[in-house]
């Protein structure tokens, strides 16, 4: 049985691609010096049914919840979860929709990020979070350091946040009052609702993959 296709490239004649470009570029915040990024490719996430189910079934747990709460509900989390489409910038080792490929490579996820996140979702960190971004140049800015070998992909996502607490405190859990958490301070260009923290793995779903270099 043939394997799945993971990723499938689009093409500039693609609705698809020209909106995930324009949403990319548009929320490029840099200075003014920097260089403009280009985007080599787009490519479309193929995520499997189990993958889509989980989310589907985590937004609609938030979604219980938040018409179960006692007294004024939020209507947003009641109508879709508080679902937003926000950024994560990660790296990747391998050459990943490259001349039609559409394949993940083999590597560990610890070396290729990219392909590990696609084939086995994303990872809480050392504090049990995961952190999203509203702007790609924020995302941008906020990834790891590149090792030799590695280059930047941007991950467009849909992102259930749910009940969203404002707080300097990110390293809130599941066990208070909010399905995740955004900084109360602003940092330069960018403004404090940017960054936002999720607890939930299944709470993000990515959709699609942009191949960009010129950073």
């Amino acid at each position: 049985m043939a394997t799945p296709p993971a990723v499938s490239e689009l093409g500039p004649e693609d609705t698809s691609r020209n909106i995930v470009e324009i949403i990319f570029q548009s929320s490029w915040l840099r200075k003014k010096e920097a260089p403009v990024c280009r985007i080599e490719r787009v490519l479309k996430v193929q995520s499997s049914d189990r993958t889509v189910r989980r989310f589907e079934q985590y937004k609609e747990s938030i979604k219980e919840k938040a018409s179960n709460v006692e007294g004024k509900k939020n209507a947003r989390c009641v109508a879709d979860g508080n679902e937003l489409l926000r950024f994560y910038s990660t790296t990747f080792t391998c050459a990943l929709g490259a001349g039609g490929g559409t394949a993940l490579c083999r590597a560990p996820s610890m070396r290729c990020k990219l392909c590990g996140i696609i084939r086995d979702g994303f990872r809480v960190d050392g504090e049990g979070k995961i952190a999203t971004m509203a702007t790609s140049g924020r995302a941008h800015d906020t990834a790891e350091v590149l090792s030799d070998g590695e280059k930047k992909a941007m991950l467009v996502c849909r992102v259930v946040a749910g009940r969203v607490k404002r707080d300097t405190d990110t390293r809130s859990s599941q066990d208070s009052d909010c399905d995740s958490v955004s900084p109360c301070s602003s940092e330069g260009l960018y403004s404090d609702l940017d960054k936002l923290f999720v607890f939930n793995p299944r709470a993000i779903l990515p959709c699609f993959v942009v191949i960009y270099s010129g950073y």
